[in-house]
């Protein structure tokens, strides 16, 4: 089990880079109009038209921030709020049992919110910048970074706390 704890910075990266790609690559073109009129698109859902600008920014700027994992908490709740949105507004007009219409939104949500509850991970600017990262290890109490607790063997010759 030791070995997949080891695993965890590396995951998180790439968790963090899939997001960053599908956001930017969905959030891009409603900054640059370049995807139709979905100004209009989102008035027909019972938004206002300025709300497809701002998804473009939440998604662009929220993505690029993933992707080198500075902020990456609130970036990553941002966009969990925001896909629940879309999902709530847009993709569950069909109702609870149409899963096709929302299931991607909702991967998109509840990954952004296992992201905002567990950190940018130790392979992010967030790690170096606010958590102390650039040398001295881990600091206590807390972090994006997962540590098992010790557990502490007894009835053998050797009383010990077996860690990392």
């Amino acid at each position: 089990m030791k070995f997949f704890d080891r695993l965890q910075p590396v995951a998180l990266l790439a968790l963090r880079v899939a997001l960053a790609i599908i956001f930017i690559f969905h959030g891009y073109p409603k900054l640059t109009h370049t995807h139709g009129d979905l100004q209009k698109l989102f008035v027909e859902h019972g938004m206002p038209g300025y709300f497809a600008l701002l998804a473009g920014v939440i998604e662009t700027f929220g993505g690029g921030l993933l992707l080198i994992g500075l902020l990456a908490r609130p970036a990553a709740l941002l966009l969990a709020i925001e896909m629940s949105v879309a999902i709530w507004k847009v993709h569950s007009v069909h109702g609870i049992y149409s899963v096709r219409d929302y299931e991607f939104p909702l991967a998109l949500a509840t990954a952004c919110f296992v992201l905002a509850s567990v950190g940018a991970g130790l392979i992010s600017v967030d790690h170096f910048v606010f958590e102390g990262g650039g040398g001295g290890g881990r600091r206590s109490g807390g972090g994006s970074s997962y540590k098992p607790p010790k557990v502490k063997y007894k009835g053998h010759k050797r009383d010990r706390d077996f860690d990392d």
